[in-house]
């Protein structure tokens, strides 16, 4: 049974467009707009959950608002916050306000935000959180205990088609579709010969996958991610290009290396899932270039 317009399209072999937005630091809504922006050009919009750590305002109630706003989400859930307790409570909630996607993740660790000192949960991990949702979908809690109402998902989660050894993400990929993960979104891709040896790799797993697209904003944002983000290869010729690039012509450049990277993995892969990073407004020129509208 199809609960969502983002399985239904998977399922009926189209091409999807998911894209994502970052929740504020308070109860200022303006960062809304950004999903206006997006609103009819992407088929479902990823809600971070306290992305890089940072206490933001919470993904469960951003994603019941994109609801009322006629925008399909995607419910980003992570590990690092919540025991076992709480990620069954909240996946309860989510369901009950209206929510269908979610998304697993294990999260990233809290000394790498704005509240270093925090204390990590990490109760379970993204492999887990997915059987425990499948676990809900059959009625039961972690500890079988029946439910009063069971919920509906389509569940997905992460890959990193150029992290190496790529055989652990792999063997990783496989355990979380044992688990119920029905699609992948992928970690950033500039390294396309990768990504394509990655995608004949998984295609016997007949599991739609959509390649991450990261905007680059600069020659020091691509140097950076290729020491500090795993699974991320930005090549020389990228890096190059952006430092070249003068100020006012860095977002046409930019856009241009996404274009290209969309254009060279639309026909390995089930559809692409564009991280802005704020870069929200450039969304509909990027889908331009790249030939989606």
């Amino acid at each position: 049974m199809e609960i969502s317009n983002l399985q239904k399209k998977l399922n009926e072999g189209k091409f999807v467009i998911t894209s994502e937005i970052g929740p504020g630091k308070g109860t200022n809504l303006e960062f809304l707009k950004e999903a206006e922006i997006i609103k009819d050009k992407v088929d479902a919009i990823n809600v971070t959950d306290l992305q890089s750590s940072v206490m933001r305002l919470g993904s469960l109630c951003v994603c019941h608002l994109l609801i009322d706003m006629g925008i399909e989400p995607i419910f980003q859930i992570t590990c690092r916050d919540r025991n076992r307790l709480a990620l069954q409570s909240d996946l309860l909630s989510a369901y009950v306000l209206g929510i269908r996607n979610v998304l697993c993740l294990t999260g990233d660790h809290p000394i790498l935000g704005d509240h270093p000192e925090a204390k990590p949960v990490f109760d379970l991990d993204s492999v887990s959180l997915l059987k425990v949702a499948s676990m809900l979908m059959e009625g039961k809690d972690m500890k079988g205990n029946a439910l009063d109402g069971k919920v509906e998902f389509f569940l997905g989660a992460v890959v990193s088609p150029c992290y190496e050894p790529i055989d652990l993400q792999i063997i990783k990929m496989e355990k979380k579709i044992e688990q119920g993960a029905r699609f992948f979104q992928t970690q950033a891709i500039y390294d396309l010969k990768k990504f394509e040896e990655f995608m004949k790799r998984v295609e016997k797993y007949k599991v739609p996958v959509l390649g991450g697209i990261v905007l680059l904003k600069s020659a020091g944002m691509a140097k950076y991610m290729n020491e500090n983000v795993a699974g991320v290869s930005v090549p020389d010729r990228y890096i190059e290009m952006m430092a070249k690039a003068k100020k006012e012509e860095k977002v046409k450049v930019s856009l241009e290396i996404g274009a290209e990277l969309i254009k060279g993995m639309k026909d390995m892969c089930n559809g692409i899932h564009i991280m802005p990073l704020g870069w929200d407004k450039y969304v509909p020129d990027l889908l331009y270039l790249s030939g989606l509208i």
